[in-house]
């Protein structure tokens, strides 16, 4: 089920929800991020010096929802908090949409440490690639992943995303500029498989 409005949309899937995050979910957001930070941080761009972290700062927690919601109205983005039945666990991103001819996004996700293993990204992985090939008419989306991060190489096996080879220095992560693999699925390949995909994971 997904409701298409600007800025509120809500992805249901099986076990999991996406939906964007907003100011009241400062608290959830902070508790799963302080007891899951040395899970996630080697994964991670560092917090700029002088920038309020918003795991630390509601104010710059409710810069970042703003933010995100700015993305939403110019297009440009989606960011999903990934809720469960014992409440929030992570987030989905389509990032850096690109329309014209490339028609593309980027995906991200991230999990609270005690979560993971559950399927929880997976589902939710489906659930944004759904809304980005059948309600954004994108044409590929594309996610990049460090070759020794085992937990989000595993979603991508689960999966069966094709691997597209190695991107150098693609991002700078936690201090470093990091070589990433690159995964992709085309709109080509949604269509081929979709029920597979839903059915396996969402329905």
């Amino acid at each position: 089920m997904t409701a298409k409005r600007r800025g509120t949309a809500v992805l249901v899937g099986r076990h999991v929800t996406l939906r964007v995050l907003t100011n009241h979910d400062f608290e959830a957001w902070r508790t799963v991020r302080r007891r899951s930070a040395d899970w996630l941080t080697p994964w991670e761009p560092i917090v700029p010096s002088g920038q309020l972290d918003p795991t630390e700062d509601r104010g710059a927690f409710a810069a970042r929802c703003a933010a995100r919601m700015r993305e939403i109205e110019l297009g440009t983005g989606y960011g999903f908090g990934l809720f469960h039945e014992d409440g929030f666990a992570g987030e989905v991103n389509l990032s850096n949409i690109r329309r014209g001819p490339a028609q593309t996004a980027l995906l991200g996700y991230w999990v609270d440490r005690q979560c993971a293993g559950r399927g929880l990204v997976p589902e939710g992985v489906v659930l944004a690639l759904r809304f980005a090939f059948e309600d954004l008419a994108l044409h590929r989306v594309e996610a990049g992943v460090l070759p020794r991060n085992a937990a989000s190489l595993r979603v991508m096996e689960k999966l069966d995303l094709p691997c597209e080879g190695i991107t150098r220095g693609m991002l700078e992560i936690n201090g470093a500029w990091e070589d990433h693999q690159r995964f992709a699925l085309l709109s080509e390949d949604w269509v081929g498989r979709r029920e597979e995909l839903l059915s396996t994971w969402v329905w």
